[in-house]
């Protein structure tokens, strides 16, 4: 099998997953675009800067020619690639795999692939929970049961993306389980009771605070403002808490003075580039999602989990029935309900899950199921192709269960 992978840009997320999909089949990287440190600043991060982890390594890959007037990664035509059907044709490629169609590069590649008769995949995590206006969703309705079927397999990343592709009618046996995942081994090892003493005994926290954990970027829609009010709420039922911050953007001066305000030990460590973050999971005692449904995953709760870390997601944060709604590895709470929330991590405090649940979590959401189930999807498709599809055994389809 060679696989042709269409790529926006190296992510830290997707490297240990394209290394992982390298040792069991032929693959090929195309990326759209290269982000610059003032792309990472514009994406939400409120500072320019360049991932610290090598994220090209360990498999094959290459940069298209991006020839749009204003290269960019939040608007359909910043990658615009036309190169990609060359490439395809030249490639002797077994399957295409895009990573959506939100962007002009994955169109045109889905066309060159039709055009060259080559198996198209899509691995994506869009939800139907994400807001959109009701003409959007009418459109959406009328078209989408007609135009995803164009795709051979789609990959599902949890049972939101599920639901997703079965609301539009997509044909069951065609969708694969490829969980999000993180290099949970990684961050296991470098995720140590010393880095935990060493960052706790420098930020001068005492053994006994519990802390709150929220990572990622502060913008509105992730409400880390909801971390520093739950915390002040279990301050004042006697709980000895306090909140680390591991990120940066736009809410940062509201939340140091609300924390401030509010009687909260604050400990901002600013943006936390990727070695860094594990040392800030062992520090805490609980990670923190509180986002709206933009928040279409939060790799960052696959990273508190692979660390040994409970959770406490927002019930509209798109892996919270996957990750936490069974209550084995954390808790799920209304979207906006403080007292929930701080309710939650109070129990969280008291009775944690044990270290076996969340390695058990942790280990059903991996990179190796993720790569397994695009293998899966992409020998199928080409058997589908060749008029020789047999189905997948259901072990192997479908490892996820749905609630």
């Amino acid at each position: 099998m060679r696989l042709a992978v269409i790529a926006s840009h190296p992510i830290q997320y997707y490297a240990p997953l394209f290394r992982e999909l390298a040792r069991s089949i032929e693959l090929k990287v195309f990326f759209a675009h290269r982000a610059t440190p003032a792309d990472q600043a514009d994406a939400g991060f409120g500072v320019a800067f360049d991932w610290d982890s090598d994220l090209l390594s360990g498999y094959e890959h290459a940069f298209l020619a991006n020839v749009a007037k204003r290269p960019a990664l939040d608007r359909f035509a910043g990658c615009d690639t036309p190169a990609i059907g060359k490439e395809l044709a030249a490639g002797k490629f077994d399957a295409v795999l895009t990573q959506g169609w939100h962007l002009k590069c994955f169109v045109q590649a889905g066309f060159a692939a039709k055009r060259l008769r080559l198996p198209l995949l899509v691995r994506g995590d869009s939800q139907l929970e994400t807001p959109r206006g009701a003409v959007k969703k009418i459109i959406k309705q009328a078209a989408y049961p007609a135009l995803l079927r164009l795709f051979d397999a789609a990959l599902f990343v949890g049972e939101r993306s599920r639901a997703y592709w079965r609301h539009y009618g997509y044909p069951e046996n065609r969708l694969f389980f490829s969980p999000h995942a993180v290099d949970a081994a990684w961050f296991a090892e470098k995720a140590t009771s010393k880095a935990r003493e060493e960052l706790r005994a420098r930020l001068g926290l005492g053994t006994e605070t519990k802390v709150l954990l929220f990572a990622g970027k502060l913008v509105p829609f992730k409400r880390p403002l909801d971390v520093v009010e739950a915390a002040a709420a279990a301050k004042q039922a006697g709980r000895d808490v306090a909140v680390m911050i591991a990120g940066a953007g736009m809410l940062r001066t509201e939340i140091v003075a609300r924390a401030a305000a509010r009687g909260v030990p604050l400990h901002d460590l600013g943006f936390c580039n990727q070695t860094e973050m594990p040392a800030a999971y062992a520090a805490a005692d609980i990670l923190v999602l509180p986002s709206d449904a933009r928040e279409t995953w939060g790799l960052v709760a696959n990273e508190a989990l692979a660390c040994g870390r409970p959770i406490v997601l927002a019930e509209t944060v798109g892996s919270a029935p996957d990750l936490a709604a069974d209550g084995t590895a954390g808790e799920v709470f209304p979207l906006g309900d403080v007292a929930a929330l701080s309710a939650a991590t109070c129990r969280m405090m008291v009775s944690p899950p044990s270290p076996i649940q969340i390695a058990a979590k942790s280990a059903t959401y991996s990179l190796t199921a993720a790569a397994q189930g695009i293998a899966d999807a992409a020998e199928w498709a080409k058997r589908a192709r060749g008029g020789a599809a047999r189905s997948v055994q259901p072990a192997t389809r479908t490892r996820l269960r749905v609630r």
